[in-house]
């Protein structure tokens, strides 16, 4: 005989009893606890952050979620490139045929060395448009005399 999908257990399908719940989640720090424990213990002192090792232990002891998740979110020292995963290295490109550009140059002059410089440039400029000015008068008053006559 088929049984029917009201006498099938409720675990069958899929549910959990909210019962189960608190033993879940207390499995779940166990595990974390355990995890933590064995990562303080195997790591070296030089690797180990902001508090000794044992001080690290008893707080993953009397508090198993917090001292737990507090290990690996501040007291352990990961690597430089991070926590290596399973995944193939990337593909690194050709270099680029164009050459680098220089390096950027750092201006060594103090701020009133600046400022004499800017002035002097300022003036070239006033006294360079002076000039111009000058050459176009000479210009149009040579054209205007040559016309008159």
């Amino acid at each position: 005989m088929s049984r029917s999908r009201a006498a099938t257990p409720r675990a069958a399908r899929g549910v959990v009893y909210p019962e189960t719940m608190p033993f879940l989640f207390s499995l779940i720090v166990l595990v974390l606890m355990v995890f933590s424990l064995v990562d303080i213990i195997r790591r070296d002192d030089s690797q180990v952050k902001h508090m000794p090792k044992f001080v690290w232990l008893l707080l993953v002891v009397l508090l198993p979620l917090v001292g737990s998740v507090l290990w690996f979110a501040i007291g352990r020292e990961y690597p430089e490139n991070g926590i290596q995963l399973g995944r193939e290295p990337r593909q690194r490109t050709a270099p680029s045929s164009q050459p680098a550009a220089p390096p950027a140059r750092v201006d060594t002059r103090t701020t009133e060395e600046q400022i004499a410089d800017l002035d002097r440039e300022i003036e070239e400029w006033r006294l360079r448009q002076e000039i111009e000015k000058r050459k176009r008068d000479r210009g149009e008053a040579t054209d205007s005399g040559t016309h008159a006559e």
